[in-house]
C-alpha cells in the first residue's frame, strides 16, 4: 500500500472515530435536554392531588367555629353552626337574592343543598369561600349585632371587604351588593359522624 493511502486511511479513521464521537455526544446531549422536556409533562403530585377529594377531620370542631380545607387550590370553609345561628337564617330570607340556590342551581351547590340551610345535615356549612364577585375571599363576621359596614339587624355571617359584599351563616348572598350569587357549595358527603369528603358525593 502507498505511503498516501495509508495516510488517507488513517485520516478517514480518525474522522470516523471523531465523527461517531461527536454523534454520541450530542445523542447524549439531547437526551439530557429532553429529559427535562418531558419531564415537564408528567403532572407533579401536588398537580396530580389538586383535583382529588379531600378528606376533613370536624371532630374537633366546637359550635360557632370554622376550619378550613383546601381542595383544588381553592378554601373550603367548614362552619358548625349553633342553635342560635340556625334559627336566625329563615328570619332573613327577604334580605337574600336567592334564598334557596335556585337561580343557578348546577353551579352554586348540588341538589342536596339547595335547600334553606344549604347543607346536608343542618348543623354544618360547607362553602367555597370566595366571593362571587370578583373572587376575594371574605371575612367572617359571625357575632351577630350591629357592627361597622354592617346592617343594625345583622345575624352573622360574611363580609368582603373589597366591594362590601355580604352572606350570611348559609352563604347567601344579601340584595343590592356587588356579588350576584351565593358562595359556592363544593360536593361534600359524610364519611362518619366526624369526617367529610370534599369533592365527591357518591353516596349522598
Amino acid at each position: 500500500m502507498s505511503e498516501s493511502l495509508v495516510e488517507n486511511v488513517s485520516l478517514d479513521s480518525s474522522k470516523r472515530t471523531w465523527l461517531i464521537a461527536s454523534g454520541c455526544a450530542g445523542a447524549v446531549g439531547g437526551i439530557a435536554a429532553a429529559v427535562p422536556f418531558v419531564s415537564s409533562f408528567q403532572p407533579s403530585e401536588r398537580a396530580k392531588a389538586a383535583g382529588a377529594a379531600v378528606e376533613a377531620d370536624i371532630s374537633n370542631l366546637k359550635p360557632g367555629e370554622k376550619m378550613t380545607v383546601e381542595w383544588r387550590g381553592k378554601p373550603v370553609w367548614i362552619v358548625r353552626r349553633t342553635p342560635e345561628q340556625l334559627a336566625a337564617l329563615p328570619k332573613i330570607n327577604d334580605q337574600l337574592v336567592d334564598p334557596k340556590s335556585e337561580r343557578k342551581p348546577t353551579e352554586q351547590a348540588p341538589a342536596y343543598a339547595r335547600n334553606e340551610l344549604r347543607a346536608i345535615k343542618p348543623e354544618y356549612l360547607v362553602v367555597v369561600g370566595i366571593c362571587t364577585h370578583l373572587g376575594c375571599s371574605p371575612s367572617d363576621k359571625f357575632k351577630a349585632g350591629p357592627q361597622p359596614s354592617l346592617p343594625d339587624d345583622w345575624q352573622g355571617g360574611f363580609f368582603c371587604p373589597c366591594h362590601g359584599s355580604t352572606f350570611d351563616l348559609a352563604g347567601r348572598v344579601f340584595k343590592n351588593k356587588p356579588a350576584p350569587d351565593n358562595l359556592e357549595v363544593p360536593p361534600h358527603m359524610y364519611l362518619s359522624d366526624t369526617k367529610i369528603l370534599i369533592g365527591e358525593d357518591k353516596k349522598a
